[in-house]
C-alpha cells in the first residue's frame, strides 16, 4: 500500500475491453513525506479528484478491486486520506 496526491487525469481514446468506465488518474507519489515519481493508477472509488491525497494498492490485487472479469491494473486508488499530518518536504 502507498499514498500519493492526485495531480491530473488520462485521457485514452481506446482502451482495453475491461478498463471501460474506470477513471484513470495521474498520482504523484509521497514517500518519507517527499513527493516522488508519478504513476497512473486506475480509480476504484470513481470520485477522486486533483488535490486529493489517496491511498493505493498495487500489484495483481489492484486489478482485483474492481470484481469484474480481469482488470489490467498495476495500480488502483482504494480510498481516501482525510488529513495529512506531515508536512510535505519541497520539491528540489
Amino acid at each position: 500500500m502507498y499514498i500519493g496526491q492526485v495531480v491530473g487525469c488520462v485521457v485514452a481514446t481506446v482502451k482495453e475491453p475491461n478498463l471501460e468506465n474506470i477513471p484513470l488518474l495521474v498520482v504523484q507519489l509521497i514517500e518519507k513525506g517527499k513527493k516522488t515519481k508519478m504513476v497512473v493508477s486506475a480509480d476504484a472509488t470513481r470520485q477522486a479528484g486533483r488535490g486529493d491525497f489517496v491511498y493505493m494498492i498495487g500489484s495483481k490485487e489492484a486489478g482485483r478491486m474492481f470484481r469484474t472479469k480481469k482488470t489490467p491494473a498495476d495500480s488502483a486508488i482504494v480510498g481516501f486520506i482525510d488529513s495529512y499530518n506531515v508536512q510535505l518536504k519541497p520539491e528540489e
